[in-house]
């Protein structure tokens, strides 16, 4: 009952004129900061920060505070309704956690079916909020206990399993998929060594000390490769433009969404309460577990309407669950969830297990104002569903200038530098060619995140350990993880090889 009552008092607070305009201030401005790639959420909650303690400095402290994070929070899971829209009718993703939404949204955008992508993208990610408040609200002690019991051998093991499971992004051949992880590997081990500071593979260039930057590789591999293909390759479908076809999605799209967006959600919002694991790798997993259990798995990558359905709904459940780690233990799971914590800081209060008892005001007020600001992101954006699935219309040689300066203006306005740039050009020319020859460059990108996760928590358990790489046997959750990702290399390559030997046998 004391939840019930908090929460009634957090729906009062968040009902206050100035909390709701601050509501949808965040939501509307994170949309578009999903929308734009190379700003993200991290970005959009870090310029924000002056914006908000200086509308705010009128209220009292505790008031200013509330209002505040809940405009910050709006940004946050709003940017992660955005970062869809490019995906799916320009082939750019918004931010890292998009990237997987490209694979099928944008081939059903190429059908003439953007409207019924958006649309599910819109609704999968009002369900998923829902449900990863519904979870904060019940489960945020529990689930912040089980957080703390993952240490550095597990989170190595369970980055491991991410890259393990890209197999099910292999397309033709497990071995290209595997090839192109190797890659990205490499690419990410590029720049400085954080544990002894020495310079890896930047050959005495500058530029390269920082390691190359994620949404550059991102954006050049999947936007410009897509436009060098439209160039070069004169489809008789390029004479004119797409034509936009349904613009809301059909009963048989709704029906064939509902159970990736509900196990989405779900497994979004479990990833999204383990610190550092974060939104990206909540959207890979849906997408390799819808595409694991589909009786017809050989349609993903070909515009599956369950391919929109489960990463949306993954990514946007896993910032409502990276709530928990910050609010109940103080831990900020990612940058943004940083940059939050950073904020109530500064209004002096301190995340942790006291922030519930010290400034429930603060704590219930940002967790209605979730469900408050979900409403809003659902209200303002199926409308806008129609407008959205018009781009889509124009013709090609107008479309391309457009989506290259969306590419370049994101890269460059967080990077500065003309190296970036060129890496752009060169990762686009590069994406171009791999997707020619069937390298699928989804493993590429998802490895470029993983890496750096996946080495510092390998170093920081064998520094545990004293160098005994048993550790990550001996820890139950890391070898349960460790079999998984085992499984999951082995079975395809058994079921193959059995295959192919039946099929020799009826030859004979």
């Amino acid at each position: 009952m004391d939840t019930l009552h908090f929460l009634a008092n957090g729906f009062e607070i968040a009902f206050q004129w100035q909390n709701l305009v601050f509501a949808f201030i965040g939501v509307l401005i994170g949309t578009a900061v999903g929308v734009l790639p190379g700003i993200g959420p991290m970005s959009g909650v870090a310029l924000l920060i002056p914006v908000t303690a200086t509308i705010t400095s009128g209220l009292s402290p505790e008031a200013a505070a509330t209002s505040s994070i809940i405009l910050l929070a709006g940004v946050y899971y709003g940017a992660m309704y955005g970062g869809s829209t490019t995906s799916i009718l320009i082939n750019t993703p918004g931010e890292s956690s998009s990237v997987v939404t490209t694979l099928d949204g944008y081939q059903m955008a190429r059908q003439g079916r953007a409207g019924p992508a958006l649309a599910i993208a819109a609704i999968g990610s009002f369900v998923a909020g829902l449900i990863a408040l519904l979870g904060l609200i019940l489960l945020a002690e529990p689930l912040s206990n089980v957080a703390l019991s993952f240490g550095p051998a597990e989170y190595f093991s369970l980055m491991l399993l991410g890259l393990c499971a890209v197999s099910g992004l292999a397309g033709k051949s497990m071995t290209k998929a595997l090839i192109m992880t190797v890659f990205g590997l490499l690419l990410a081990t590029i720049g400085m060594d954080n544990v002894s500071g020495i310079a890896r593979f930047t050959y005495n260039i500058p530029v390269l000390y920082s390691g190359l930057e994620f949404l550059t590789i991102a954006v050049g591999l999947f936007a410009l490769g897509e436009v060098f293909k439209t160039i070069l390759e004169k489809d008789s479908d390029d004479d004119g433009p797409t034509k936009v076809g349904k613009v809301l999605p059909t009963k048989q799209d709704l029906k064939d969404s509902a159970a990736p967006i509900l196990r989405g959600s779900f497994l979004g919002f479990f990833i999204g309460v383990l610190p550092g694991a974060g939104a990206t790798l909540a959207s890979f997993f849906s997408y390799l577990t819808e595409k694991r259990i589909s009786k017809n798995p050989e349609k993903f990558g070909k515009g599956a309407i369950e391919g929109v359905a489960a990463p949306e709904s993954a990514n946007n459940a896993a910032s409502g669950g990276a709530m928990i780690p910050l609010l109940t233990l103080g831990i900020p799971g990612s940058g943004t969830t940083a940059i939050l914590m950073g904020a109530l800081i500064m209004y002096n209060i301190q995340p942790g297990p006291l922030l519930f008892e010290d400034h429930p005001e603060v704590a219930w007020g940002l967790i209605a104002s979730m469900l408050i600001g979900n409403m809003m992101l659902l209200i303002l954006n199926l409308p806008l569903v129609k407008v959205f699935a018009k781009i889509i219309e124009t013709p090609k040689r107008f479309l391309l200038p457009i989506i290259i300066a969306i590419s370049f203006f994101g890269v460059y306005a967080v990077q500065y530098t003309e190296f970036d740039l060129l890496l752009l050009v060169g990762c686009g020319v590069a994406g171009y060619f791999l997707t020619k020859n069937d390298f699928p460059v989804a493993p590429l990108v998802l490895a470029l995140v993983l890496g750096p996760m996946i080495e510092n928590n390998m170093r920081r358990a064998l520094t545990t350990s004293n160098g005994d790489f048993s550790i990550f046997v001996t820890k139950p959750l890391s070898l349960a993880f460790l079999i998984v990702a085992a499984l999951w290399m082995i079975i395809p390559l058994v079921l193959k090889m059995r295959g192919r030997n039946v099929i020799i046998n009826e030859e004979e």
